[in-house]
């Protein structure tokens, strides 16, 4: 069936695939089928029995080749393992594997890497994961999932109840998307193994996962490794590893961190007498002599605990006191005498120039015992003296202090406006990943009056990324339903509510899920205008 196959579509057969046509491994990678090669391959595979595990990975398939395959897919209940990475599917060939995931009955791994699925792409596997529980492993990483794929794959996360294994490494997901998967990652039960690395989740990522972790029960293995969270960042996840009581490994290498994040990691690690961690790669820092002290206690009373770290030359940073203002260093010093800034100045000039030399002014200053260093002498000489002539001129000396007074409360308001921008952009994340949990968590079902019947299927109107928006604007609301299908009007963010499906028997659907409906998702009978 095979031959006769490729002399249909005039191609030259492949011999290892005729002599291993009864194996259950089937390797054909990197052999430049292409997609007449890959259609009379299917064509074969169709009736197959005995192959259980089928690489394809780098044979430019493209979309025309995975249609023949998806095909024989849909008919073959024997392939358990398979791998089409490299093939350069896009997103049309997304949504043809999408449907066949919707009909396959054998299938349990599939590598997916390295295809160019953008954020289209997230919206069809998201359909097809959330009424696929067979697939256990899924292989995604390499691709350019942004923020919109991120929050469509959050709520496959949360809508599947099958996945263990998932990688999404090296796509381009951050932001809303890192929130949106640590939602799902929250809501989801199953997943046990989750590689993120190399994406850019950032602090609001990591803060997002550190409150996914307090509440996730299943997650053992996760690798955040090159993510941009910096030391802040990990402080804020070890919130949740302070009483995550199920991972075991973490892998934070290659991202800007410290051996105060390190310490960070260690103090919660040790804290927490449930924890189960085993392994931390934190690989690019460098520790210091009290990590590993640290570390060797932990270790008496945990030895399976294995911290993998760069090497013994950190240190952790220590901001030095800053010098008071030379100039309120004198005006505190005349205060308490009750002298005027002029008066204690004219002391020191005995011509009534209004000059000192600096020798005489040095002198002076030490003379009145005012705790001024060198550091605060030099500062203050070269704010009296700007034209070095060897003298101080404190006629303009009001003038001067009042600059920097001037310059020294704008450094205030600039450090101020920083630290605020950081607590806003912290709270904007952390709204946002609880508006998403909410709009990802199951609600109890519809109460069904005696003798009557579950209403009909309720349909949000809020759109897949509103819940981001609430929680960045604060002033959004929800289109909310009551317990019998009645509309309420609009609600605040805030309230518990959230919104999903409901079949015409009163059970709880498929989350909301942008794009085409199809035969094998939840019952969907309100539509857009009813609502």
């Amino acid at each position: 069936m095979y031959i006769k196959a490729c002399q249909q579509e005039g191609i030259v057969p492949v011999s290892y695939f005729i002599r291993h046509i009864n194996d259950t491994h089937m390797q054909l990678s990197h052999h430049g089928l292409g997609p007449k090669g890959t259609s009379a391959i299917a064509i074969s595979l169709k009736s197959n029995t005995s192959i259980t595990h089928l690489s394809l990975e780098d044979n430019w398939i493209m979309e025309e080749g995975i249609v023949h395959l998806m095909e024989m897919m849909r008919e073959n209940c024997y392939i358990q393992d398979l791998n089409l990475s490299h093939n350069h599917l896009g997103v049309q060939g997304s949504q043809i594997i999408a449907v066949m995931l919707l009909e396959n009955v054998s299938l349990q791994r599939i590598n997916l890497a390295q295809n160019e699925f953008k954020d289209e792409s997230a919206k069809h596997f998201a359909e097809a994961f959330s009424a696929n529980f067979r697939v256990s492993e899924l292989n995604l990483s390499h691709n350019e999932f942004c923020e919109e794929g991120g929050a469509n794959l959050g709520q496959m996360l949360a809508a599947n109840e099958g996945l263990q294994v998932l990688d999404l490494s090296w796509n381009h997901i951050r932001m809303k998307g890192a929130i949106a998967l640590s939602a799902g990652l929250q809501v989801n039960d199953t997943l046990k193994v989750l590689n993120l690395s190399y994406n850019g989740f950032g602090n609001e990522g990591a803060l997002a996962l550190g409150e996914a972790l307090k509440v996730n029960t299943s997650l053992q293995h996760l690798d955040i490794s090159c993510n941009r969270i910096g030391n802040e960042g990990v402080r804020l996840l070890c919130k949740g590893l302070d009483t995550n009581e199920t991972l075991r490994v973490l892998k934070l290498s290659r991202n800007p961190l410290s051996v105060e994040a390190a310490l960070f990691l260690l103090t919660s690690i040790t804290k927490n007498q449930e924890s189960k961690v085993e392994e931390l790669d934190i690989s690019n820092v460098l520790v210091n002599a009290q990590f590993l002290s640290r570390l060797e206690t932990a270790c008496r009373s945990r030895p399976e605990l294995h911290i993998i770290y760069a090497g013994k030359q950190g240190f952790t940073a220590r901001k030095l006191a800053a010098r008071p203002d030379p100039m309120k260093v004198i005006q505190n010093y005349l205060d308490e005498r009750k002298l005027r800034l002029i008066d204690f100045f004219k002391k020191m000039d005995k011509d009534g120039s209004m000059r000192i030399p600096i020798s005489d002014f040095c002198r002076h200053i030490s003379l009145a015992g005012l705790p001024l260093d060198g550091a605060q002498m030099e500062a203050l000489l070269q704010t009296l003296d700007k034209e070095q002539t060897g003298s101080v001129d404190y006629r303009d000396l009001v003038d001067s202090r009042k600059k920097m007074v001037k310059e020294h409360r704008e450094k205030l308001r600039r450090k101020e406006r920083r630290e605020r921008q950081e607590r806003q952009r912290s709270q904007r994340a952390l709204r946002s990943f609880h508006n998403a949990v909410r709009a990802l968590t199951p609600p109890p079902a519809p109460k069904v009056a005696a003798g009557g019947s579950a209403s009909s299927a309720q349909l949000s109107v809020t759109s897949l990324s509103s819940w981001y928006q609430e929680g960045e604007a604060k002033t959004n609301s929800s289109i909310l339903y009551n317990q019998s299908g009645i509309f309420e009007g609009a609600r605040s963010t805030e309230s518990p509510e959230n919104y999903r499906y409901y079949s015409s028997q009163g059970s709880m659907g498929s989350p909301c899920i942008s794009g085409p409906p199809s035969s094998h998702s939840m019952t969907r009978n309100a539509s857009q205008q009813d609502l």
